[in-house]
């Protein structure tokens, strides 16, 4: 018994001041402290708070949970220039995560196109998908502060639903976001939104959109120059 003592007392102590020294003085470090927001999203307390109300009295909604809300949001940024020039990947992947505070992820081609010169898996764009949080916060700012200052804006198209309550939004020029800095750009670059939603038909995604606030286009109205 005493032999078998003295072989695990050396194990023992190399492992406190060897490698388990180290690992502890690791496990010691307090993480970084976790953000708290302060208050909710101020457009999901409007919804909570009115368009839920007005979508249940408008379509006669016997149950809480038929009442339409947002599911998602894809935002995407097609860059088939970055065949020649990646670069520009990298430049559109750092001003996508910048607008929508999310890292996006690379997006492969899937087949091979010869007048393109572009190859299987090239990497030709980038997206992001926000839900929760981010998802209200992006769209907050999309209606209220982006779209505000597309040159000659008159309204989004109404017509952008694609039969199941989901709408798209093309976007032309990325400097229409305050958080893009227009002298440190090196391209104009376009992009996709698409606001995907719980409702059934078109007419309850319309109806939700624009209770939350998106500026849809009078019926006849002239067209927006920048946003469609």
């Amino acid at each position: 018994m005493a032999k078998k003592s003295d072989q695990n007392a050396p194990k023992g102590g190399k492992g406190q001041s060897g490698k388990g020294g180290g690992q502890g003085a690791g496990a010691s470090a307090e993480p970084p402290p976790k953000y708290e927001r302060e208050a909710p999203p101020r457009l999901r307390q409007r919804y909570l708070d009115e368009v839920k109300a007005k979508l249940t009295e408008e379509f006669g909604y016997d149950n809480v949970m038929k009442v339409p809300t947002l599911s998602k949001v894809t935002v995407n940024m097609g860059l088939g220039r970055a065949v020649a020039n990646p670069k520009l990947l990298e430049n559109g992947f750092e001003e996508l995560r910048v607008i929508t505070g999310q890292a996006p992820v690379l997006c492969n081609a899937k087949r091979d196109i010869a007048g393109f010169k572009l190859r299987r898996h090239h990497k030709i764009g980038v997206m992001v998908t926000l839900r929760r949080e981010r998802m209200w916060e992006f769209l907050d700012r999309l209606i209220n502060i982006a779209l505000p200052r597309v040159r000659d804006f008159r309204g989004v198209s109404a017509k952008a639903f694609d039969g199941r309550g989901n709408f798209n939004l093309g976007i032309r020029e990325q400097i229409i976001f305050p958080e893009i800095d227009y002298d440190a750009i090196d391209s104009i670059k376009g992009m996709n939104v698409t606001i995907v939603t719980s409702a059934t038909s078109d007419a309850e995604g319309r109806a939700l959109l624009k209770h939350l606030g998106m500026p849809f286009r009078q019926a006849g109205g002239a067209q927006g120059a920048q946003a469609a």
